[in-house]
């Protein structure tokens, strides 16, 4: 009898390891033996799993250039190769620095776009009626300024709806340009953009001019990089402790020299060849 319990306990731990790879697995083991046998399994089983692990991979976020690259329709950061050039000044409007950019541009006859952000167009609706009747160009930069690229579509929604009910019913139109803060953006936010018939527009030339550096590195960062069709970076708002002084003094030194060398000064939806409006 006892050898007759023997041999079946050898078979069913023959059977076991086949069919479990465990003799604990199948027969009749405590459930913490078999987690022991499941988790050996697991481990011989790791190289399968080697798909999931690729397809995640491809699968990751796309990058702006990638976004460019996709949606070059919707989302562009340079204009045509001619001999234009887009000046354009973010997070407007303010006080401390908005009027004497203004100022600049219309002592040399410059008309340039401005991306406003939200509630500082509620704050100051007459510095952006000043921008709109000198005969610049509006264009969406949110609400609050956030890192969009972190945000569901329906928050990016929300800031850039928000934004254009203020500017609207001060301006008289629904901007059509939009440019994210910090120029991020994910592509589940481009394909809303896309959609509901905005142009998001970057750039291709940066002053760097929200570092707060001198007039000197302000123009050499512009003049250094600008050619046919750029899309110029400056900022004509900035937060606390900001200092714009660098471009306030580049900016006719630049606008003198780029006009030397044979460059006209637009609009983006001039350059682009877009409508200002929705």
């Amino acid at each position: 009898m006892f050898r007759m319990i023997k041999l079946m306990g050898v078979a069913c731990g023959i059977a076991a390891v086949l069919l479990h790879g465990s003799p604990a697995a199948a027969c009749g083991a405590p459930r913490q033996a078999a987690a022991v046998g499941n988790f050996h399994m697991t481990a011989m089983a790791e190289p399968v799993q080697e798909a999931p692990e690729s397809v995640e991979t491809s699968a990751k976020p796309k990058n702006l250039a990638e976004l460019r690259r996709q949606y070059s329709e919707t989302f562009k950061f340079r204009g045509p190769n001619v001999k234009k050039i887009a000046l354009t000044f973010d997070d407007v409007p303010d006080p401390r620095f908005t009027p004497r950019i203004l100022d600049i541009l219309h002592r040399y006859d410059v008309k340039s776009t401005f991306f406003a952000v939200g509630h500082r167009v509620k704050k100051y609706p007459d510095l952006v009626q000043r921008i709109h009747r000198e005969g610049h160009v509006l264009g969406n930069h949110s609400f609050t300024h956030p890192q969009f690229r972190s945000r569901s579509v329906k928050q990016f929604q929300q800031e850039i709806l928000r934004t254009e009910k203020t500017l609207s019913g001060i301006i008289g139109y629904r901007p059509k340009l939009l440019r994210p803060p910090y120029g991020e953006i994910n592509e589940g936010q481009v394909k809303w953009a896309k959609k509901n018939g905005y142009t998001i527009v970057n750039w291709n030339v940066d002053s760097l001019d929200w570092k707060g550096i001198d007039r000197t590195k302000v123009k050499a960062n512009v003049l250094n990089a600008a050619g046919p069709g750029s899309i110029v970076l400056f900022h004509a708002g900035g937060g606390t402790g900001s200092d714009l002084t660098g471009t306030i003094e580049a900016l006719p030194e630049i606008i003198e020299t780029l006009r030397d060398r044979g460059y006209q000064f637009v609009t983006l939806p001039e350059l682009l060849n877009l409508p200002k409006y929705k």
